[in-house]
């Protein structure tokens, strides 16, 4: 029942994920004390899916070493379901979502920081803080995908996942403006209607274009993986 380097390193993840949310929420920041709290930004949304999705991966680690040798169907049964949902999450949210949100916000950080992440935050968030949010997503989801292999659903009901999830923010965003006149972020207020609905809509296509760019990424990651694997066995046979 030993311990492999990659399952030490998804506990280190989740343990890193958990005290950058429980930092996160300790911030008494006006925003959080407003409608919808936390819950109004995708960033936080996407921590959450990121704790959960490695939590996942954690539990089905410990399911596969307590499973292993012993024989039981029912248990062999239940791992299969938590295998299939780790990777249905990896997929659908935490690929999709997670390369998003680092990507939008350091390209509209580089652009007007005032747009995304006004300088005022730097009064309640560390630096640190921001990276764990923004940037670390990025090589912990990287690091996963290298080393555990994931089956993606299908193209259709993956793609009709994401869809759904970011209609629903989109809608949620919408929502949280018709209730407080405030738009969650800061540079929805400087553009027309018009422009938000373009906006929306681009961002519905790029949680698209990377759901697809995480279903390649996984084929020749393991694609590679198995030709490299059958070229170490060929002096074997021969």
């Amino acid at each position: 029942m030993a311990l492999v380097p990659c399952q030490v390193l998804r506990v280190a993840i989740l343990l890193s994920y958990c005290s950058i949310l429980c930092n996160y929420k300790a911030i008494e920041m006006p925003s959080h004390q407003t409608y919808g709290g936390s819950w109004k930004f995708l960033t936080f949304i996407d921590l959450v899916i990121q704790a959960v999705f490695f939590g996942i991966c954690v539990l089905t680690d410990l399911s596969s070493l307590l499973t292993r040798g012993s024989g039981s169907q029912e248990q062999e049964r239940q791992l299969k379901k938590l295998i299939s949902l780790r990777d249905w999450m990896l997929a659908v949210l935490a690929f999709p979502v997670g390369i998003f949100v680092v990507a939008v916000f350091w390209i509209i950080y580089a652009y007007d920081r005032e747009m995304i992440y006004p300088k005022l935050l730097d009064n309640f968030i560390p630096g640190w803080l921001n990276h764990g949010m923004h940037t670390t997503v990025l090589p912990f989801i990287l690091i996963e995908m290298r080393t555990s292999h994931h089956a993606y659903p299908s193209r259709s009901s993956g793609l009709a996942a994401i869809c759904t999830f970011s209609v629903g923010y989109i809608l949620w965003v919408c929502w949280v403006h018709h209730v407080t006149g405030m738009w969650v972020y800061p540079f929805l207020e400087h553009i027309g209607p018009g422009a938000r609905i373009l906006f929306f809509g681009s961002t519905t296509i790029l949680m698209n274009f990377l759901y697809l760019l995480g279903e390649v990424l996984n084929s020749y990651i393991w694609d590679t993986q198995r030709s490299m694997e059958e070229e170490k066995e060929k002096p074997k046979l021969e």
